[in-house]
């Protein structure tokens, strides 16, 4: 069963960290989060002032966060004493778990800096796992290419073809590609069923499946279940498909901490405050 348009949404502009101007796509008016996604931000400028005062250190506890640079270089810092630069086409899947404080500050004072971060939530099982991190550079993450029309880097997942994502998580078997499609050609793959999955156009104009309606650039489509993906490029086109297995769990959100119950949010706050974090 192929998977058709549910629902098409446009993100709204915002400013987050110290003044960083991006675009929020999840949540919005249309969705609140598309399990077991919670939050996906799209920034992206060639002027300093927008970027230039990046992400000073905060606070995470109960989910991961995923930044995937597309152009120029993000240095982050954390609590554990971790540092490193993510350059572009490279991606950090972080897992926070019972706590970390970082930060991510653009490593370049000119030029184009553009990516997106996307937090993943976790199983109530895990949301107090010890923090750590995947980190994988552009050469480092596997690519695939179909003749000359279709070239896709797999982040996370396994394609049809067989090319296994650079990312290991069995907790919501992610989907994660970058998928770069010549105009008139067409993109076909398996999707696991039951999977919450979408598509964020980053340029081009896209037709899924048999729906009317075309996505194009800047907006994101949520998909409906199924098992099987076609996707077809009505321009030349580069997208992210994104798809992961829902956990179906009561969230209970504070800022930067993503729980189950509201108890457990307050306390996340209560050992920020006191130093008993990270």
């Amino acid at each position: 069963m192929k998977r058709e348009i549910e629902k098409i949404i446009t993100g709204e502009k915002a400013s987050d960290g110290d003044g960083v101007q991006l675009t929020r796509i999840i949540p919005s008016l249309e969705s609140d989060m598309i399990d077991p996604f919670l939050l996906m931000d799209a920034f992206g400028s060639d002027k300093p002032q927008d970027y230039i005062g990046g992400f000073p250190p905060h606070p995470h506890r109960g989910f991961e966060t995923v930044t995937y640079m597309l152009a120029g270089k993000m240095r982050h810092k954390d609590s554990m004493g971790n540092e490193g630069i993510i350059e572009a086409g490279g991606v950090q899947w972080m897992r926070a778990g019972k706590g970390i404080i970082h930060s991510e500050m653009p490593e370049q004072e000119e030029g184009l800096l553009s990516g997106f971060q996307l937090w993943v939530n976790l199983p109530a099982s895990h949301k107090m796992d010890d923090p750590n991190y995947q980190e994988v550079g552009i050469d480092d993450i596997p690519e695939e290419t179909r003749g000359d029309a279709c070239h896709l880097k797999v982040i996370a997942g396994r394609t049809n073809q067989g090319t296994q994502g650079a990312i290991s998580n069995d907790l919501v078997d992610p989907i994660f590609w970058d998928i770069h499609l010549s105009s008139g050609s067409t993109f076909i793959d398996k999707t696991p069923e039951g999977h919450n999955a979408f598509i964020y156009v980053i340029e081009g104009e896209l037709k899924i499946a048999d729906s009317i309606k075309s996505v194009i650039s800047k907006q994101l489509a949520i998909l409906t279940n199924g098992n099987s993906i076609e996707i077809k490029a009505r321009s030349k086109s580069r997208f992210l498909l994104i798809a992961g297995k829902p956990l179906n769990e009561p969230i209970a959100r504070g800022g930067p901490f993503v729980m189950n119950t509201r108890e457990e949010v307050q306390q996340a706050f209560k050992d920020y405050e006191s130093g008993d974090f990270a």
